[in-house]
C-alpha cells in the first residue's frame, strides 16, 4: 500500500511551549509551519526544518491542522483573525493554550463562523515533556477529527483523553483548569515550606529530605525543591502564566458558584511574584513572593 501523507501542520505561537511542540513535530517527520509575533523565536525554528511563515495567514494556507498555542485567548483571537485570508473550510483548529472557559466558548464561534473544525485540545505538561513528546493532550472535539489528528497528538503526547464530540463547550478546557489548580497549589506549597525553613533558621534542604521516599513525596515536589535549593528558575512554566491562569481558574470557580481559598491565595503569591520581577522565570519563583524584597 502507498505510504499516506503526513499531515502539514501549522503553528502558531512558538514560545516555550509552541517551539518544543513544533520541535517535536518535526522529529515525527511532519512539514511543520510556524509564525510567531515576535519574527526571532520563529526563525531559530528554520534549522530544525519548519518553514518559517511571515503571517498567521500565510502560516495557515494550505495546512492539514492548526494548532494555536498563544499567551491567553486575545492572543489567539488576534493571531487568527489576521489568518482569517488564509483559511479554509473544514479546516482543523486545534486551539491547545490554556485560555479558560470563556474565551473557549468565543473561540469555537469564531470557528463556527469561519466553517473550521473547532477542537479544544489543551496540554498538561511544560516545556520538557513537550521536547520529549511527553505531553498530556485533553480534547474535545467531532469524531471525525480524531484520525485526522492522530498523528499530530501522538507526536506531542504519550496520550490523548477524548472528552466530548464537541469543542464548543469547552470541555477539555475545564479540565485543565481543574489539574492545573492542583499545580499552582503544590508548587506554592513546596515555596512556601522551604520560604518557612529558611525563616525559621532551618536548612531549607532539610524538607525536601524529610519527605523523601514517603507518602508526602512527589516526583514534582522534589523538582521544584530543587530548582529553588539551586536558584535555577529557568522556565518550564512561567509565573506570568501561572498568574493568568490561576486567574482563569477563579473566574471559572466563581460562574461555577464554587469558592476556591487556595486558588485565590496562589493568585496573590503568583501576582506578587510578578510584580517583583520574577514574570518570566519559572513558577518556582514564586518563593519569593515570601519575602519583601
Amino acid at each position: 500500500m502507498p505510504e499516506v501523507p503526513k499531515p502539514t501542520v501549522t503553528v502558531l505561537g512558538t514560545g516555550i511551549m509552541g517551539a518544543a511542540m513544533a520541535r517535536t513535530l518535526l522529529r515525527h517527520g511532519l512539514p511543520v509551519r510556524v509564525w510567531n509575533r515576535t519574527w526571532a523565536k520563529a526563525q531559530a525554528l528554520a534549522g530544525h526544518g519548519a518553514y518559517v511563515a511571515g503571517s498567521p495567514a500565510e502560516a495557515v494556507t494550505d495546512a492539514d491542522a492548526v494548532i494555536t498555542m498563544l499567551s491567553d485567548g486575545d492572543a489567539v483571537r488576534e493571531a487568527m483573525d489576521v489568518a482569517v485570508p488564509g483559511l479554509r473550510q473544514g479546516q482543523i483548529w486545534a486551539q491547545m493554550s490554556t485560555v479558560g472557559v470563556t474565551a473557549t466558548e468565543a473561540l469555537a464561534r469564531f470557528a463556527r463562523r469561519h466553517g473550521l473544525v473547532f477542537v479544544d485540545a489543551p496540554v498538561l505538561g511544560t516545556r520538557q515533556p513537550a521536547e520529549r513528546g511527553e505531553l498530556v493532550v485533553f480534547a474535545a472535539g467531532p469524531v471525525d477529527a480524531r484520525a485526522r489528528l492522530e498523528p499530530v497528538f501522538d507526536a506531542v503526547g504519550q496520550r490523548t483523553i477524548w472528552l466530548a464530540d464537541s469543542g464548543d463547550t469547552g470541555m477539555a478546557s475545564r479540565l485543565k483548569l481543574v489539574v492545573n489548580s492542583w499545580v499552582l497549589a503544590l508548587t506554592s506549597g513546596v515555596a512556601e515550606a522551604l520560604a518557612l525553613a529558611r525563616g525559621l533558621g532551618l536548612d531549607p534542604r532539610l524538607f525536601p529530605e524529610v519527605v523523601a521516599g514517603g507518602p508526602l513525596d512527589s516526583p514534582y515536589l522534589q523538582a521544584k525543591a530543587a530548582a529553588i535549593l539551586t536558584g535555577d528558575y529557568t522556565p518550564n512554566f512561567a509565573v506570568r502564566s501561572g498568574e493568568k491562569d490561576a486567574r482563569l481558574i477563579l473566574q471559572a470557580a466563581e460562574s461555577a458558584g464554587v469558592r476556591l481559598d487556595l486558588a485565590a491565595a496562589c493568585r496573590e503569591r503568583f501576582r506578587r511574584a510578578v510584580e517583583q520581577g520574577h514574570g518570566e522565570e519559572d513558577i518556582a519563583a514564586t518563593y519569593f513572593a515570601s519575602f519583601d524584597e
